[in-house]
């Protein structure tokens, strides 16, 4: 969609288009701090994840079809709907009632994220050629760093200080302004010389693929045992579906993904890096305000200041990766020290456990925020610059795809470790004297490790204990250090498991292949053959 801008056109669409992710961002990180308080009021500890599941389900399945229809039909009407979806769900939230309402507004919200994230790094591509990337995609990577370091410190203030509603609707201006700036300077630019052939039988194949297979690891371990009926079913369903997207994709004349781009060694590598860092990175550190709140004991504007530091980090060595890329032209090398500093940082954060400090929680994540930050640029950008430019939009929501497709999986499976272990760990570790002392109904509340997360719920075990005479106080005290014991173990082992995912990340990256990142002329004259050929591909059709 290579159409000619004036500098001022593409300063007010890069402008927008950051406020569009500013707007994504700012939910994602906002709701990350402000859940255990959530699940304190609305209850469902069990359900912890799936306010994340939902969001991730829905843009996960809706990235590579937006990806693929904003190449046929340009990227303003899917970008600006992302928006405005993002922002009616975001409403929605703010005015749950039950966790259950919460999830599928998540759910809502995150059709529109899906739309956002489809679009925004395909706009850096619309509008550069890849030798300049770098310096835009580290840009964009900044902006959303900026909203994730603003995001948990005003989420956990107005948790603390006003409601936890309100971390939703905060998202709500912001998405207006980015759609009053879209609509006034962003041109439509409707691909030339393309077809409009929409894979109907490839979405719907997609979708059936896509959804019951996460399902089945959200379920997994918690509500199904890995070996049952329901499980293998969602799983074997899920197997056959991607062999019916499989056949689709191979016989349609306009595939949502076409097949030969796992021929491409750049795009499968990259795949599969971003797969497994999506897995890892956020799969574990979706866990850590738990820890924080939690274990450490810390309030929810504490546990954002804690997540700060790690934003800091990912905006600065983003927009220092990005830099290198665009004057150096390379990338594969930068790539694996990004996956390895990731690595590094998980590895501190798996050693941390219930006499660990905040201090320890910044310098960890810091050391994981300097990775990320790294990583980020660098595999969209390889992609992009390694297939034909038509494929543009495809190739970067696929990118987004595969890092959405494990995210979602690692929060899913790591919830359903942390859960597991709580559930196996926790009466035993409690000490003896209060099963003796404690009356059935204080115990039964010991089973449900949230109460650590309320300070009204803390208040009401304590006064509980009181009952219990003059051991009252002690008992509690050891009460309350035994449960954040468990809860520690049980995160630390979700922190390893993401060490683990991403050493694997690390051995993958090896084996991405460098090419020359192509200059504005390369790419024009690039566009330019393709559409010639398309038009003589028309011409002979129509004869």
């Amino acid at each position: 969609m290579q159409v000619e801008l004036s500098a001022r056109t593409k300063v007010i669409i890069v402008g927008g288009t950051m406020l569009g992710l500013f707007v994504s961002a700012l939910s994602g990180t906002v709701v990350s701090t402000a859940m255990p308080r959530i699940v304190a009021h609305l209850g469902g500890l069990h359900l912890y994840s799936w306010v994340f599941t939902s969001f991730m389900l829905a843009s996960t399945s809706v990235i590579p079809i937006v990806g693929k229809l904003s190449d046929l039909y340009g990227r303003k009407p899917f970008f600006m709907g992302g928006i405005t979806i993002y922002m009616i769900g975001a409403g929605l939230c703010g005015a749950s009632q039950s966790m259950v309402q919460l999830i599928i507004f998540r759910g809502i919200q995150g059709v529109g994220g899906g739309m956002i994230a489809a679009g925004a790094f395909a706009v850096v591509g619309d509008l550069f050629p890849p030798a300049e990337r770098g310096k835009y995609a580290g840009l964009f990577t900044a902006v959303w760093g900026l909203a994730s370091v603003v995001g948990p410190t005003v989420g956990g203030f107005i948790t603390d200080n006003l409601s936890w509603r309100w971390v939703f609707y905060v998202n709500i201006p912001f998405g207006l302004l980015a759609l009053l700036v879209l609509a006034w300077g962003m041109p439509w630019g409707r691909p030339r010389g393309r077809q409009q052939n929409v894979d109907y039988w490839g979405v719907a194949a997609l979708v059936l693929a896509v959804v019951p297979m996460l399902l089945a690891f959200v379920w997994a371990g918690d509500q199904y045992a890995w070996g049952s009926v329901q499980i293998v079913g969602l799983l074997g369903f899920a197997a056959l579906m991607i062999a019916v997207f499989g056949r689709v994709e191979s016989r349609a004349a306009d595939p949502i993904l076409p097949l030969h781009l796992f021929r491409n060694r750049i795009f499968v590598v990259s795949a599969v890096v971003v797969f497994l860092t999506g897995m890892g990175m956020f799969g574990s550190t979706t866990y850590l305000p738990l820890f924080v709140q939690g274990v450490i004991g810390a309030s929810a504007t504490n546990s954002g200041l804690v997540i700060t530091p790690m934003m800091i980090g990912m905006v600065a060595a983003s927009a220092t990766s990005g830099q290198i890329i665009s004057r150096a032209g390379r990338y594969r090398l930068l790539g694996a020290l990004g996956v390895a500093v990731m690595a590094f940082g998980m590895f501190l954060l798996s050693r941390m456990d219930a006499t660990s400090t905040q201090g320890d929680a910044v310098r960890n994540m810091v050391v994981v925020g300097v990775g990320l930050g790294i990583t980020l640029p660098i595999y969209g950008i390889a992609v992009q610059n390694a297939v034909p430019f038509r494929l543009l939009g495809v190739v970067t929501s696929s990118t987004q795809f595969f890092r959405q497709v494990g995210g979602l999986m690692g929060v899913a499976i790591f919830g359903t470790l942390m859960n597991t272990h709580i559930r196996n760990n926790l009466a035993s570790e409690l000490p003896a004297e209060v099963h003796s002392a404690a009356p059935e109904s204080v115990l039964k509340r010991l089973e449900d490790p949230q109460v650590l997360l309320s300070p009204q719920a803390m208040d009401r075990l304590r006064d509980a204990f009181a009952g219990l005479g003059s051991e009252g106080p002690r008992l509690f005290e050891a009460t309350i250090g035994s449960m954040r014991s468990v809860l520690a173990d049980a995160l630390a082992l979700v922190f390893f498991a993401g060490v683990v995912i991403l050493i694997a990340a690390l051995a993958a990256s090896v084996f991405l292949k460098e090419i020359p990142l192509k200059g504005a002329a390369e790419r024009a004259q690039e566009e330019a053959e393709e559409i010639e050929a398309m038009a003589e591909q028309a011409t002979a059709g129509q004869g």
